[in-house]
């Protein structure tokens, strides 16, 4: 399994399946690191749906090695037999859960608030996400993280660190002050109609500061 660092890509399950698989596949193919299935379904979509997607999510990414969690739903990861499960916030009932999803990836979105980097630190997750980074028209539900919080982040975890929110190429030369192993992105890559070429350019641009 590859190393959580690099490109992440959150994909959105209400856009158009076929078209959608197609540019994932494009997006491992050019060096997605990690793919992260949002919680955001069509209603009228089945739990049986739902399973088939996010197994063919999962025998795309399996073709490179890429880890596939889903995003809050943790029970649909165990049932599509998925690599680990990223959460939102802290669920309430974290030390049940815990127990059923033991030796899977599971990440943490923190903006903020440093107390929560410690305590996934000491609660021994994968990996922790800030949201955002910058303003994003495709993430509405994240605060808006202050400079000063990623920097200290490194001197509270050695997990990896990704960062989220309106990154792009054009401003990703912003971030070259602080330790992170990654970024997370959605309409980045999958809003362009060529994602292999979107993947490559996060990709050259990061090389350069990583």
């Amino acid at each position: 399994m590859k190393k959580l660092e690099g490109l992440y890509l959150v994909l959105d399950p209400k856009k158009d399946e076929t078209l959608l698989l197609e540019k994932l596949e494009k997006s491992l193919k050019a060096g997605v690191n990690v793919v992260q299935i949002w919680n955001h379904w069509d209603p009228d979509l089945s739990r049986a749906g739902q399973i088939r997607f996010c197994v063919k999510v999962k025998e795309l990414a399996q073709k490179s090695g890429t880890p596939v969690l889903i995003n809050e739903d943790w029970k649909l990861g165990i049932q599509a037999d998925l690599d680990g499960v990223h959460f939102d916030q802290v669920p309430e009932d974290w030390n049940k859960i815990r127990s059923q999803i033991d030796g899977k990836l599971i990440g943490l979105t923190v903006g903020n608030n440093l107390d929560l980097i410690s305590w996934a630190d000491q609660n021994g997750l994968s990996y922790i996400s800030f949201c955002s980074v910058f303003l994003s028209s495709s993430v509405n539900t994240c605060e808006l993280v202050q400079p000063e919080n990623i920097q200290k982040a490194r001197e509270l975890t050695r997990m990896p660190i990704f960062l989220s929110g309106g990154i792009n190429p054009e401003n990703l030369h912003l971030l070259e002050n602080y330790s992170y192993e990654g970024v997370a992105v959605i309409s980045g890559v999958l809003n362009s109609k060529e994602p292999e070429t979107a993947v490559n350019l996060y990709l050259s641009k990061m090389k350069k500061m990583l």
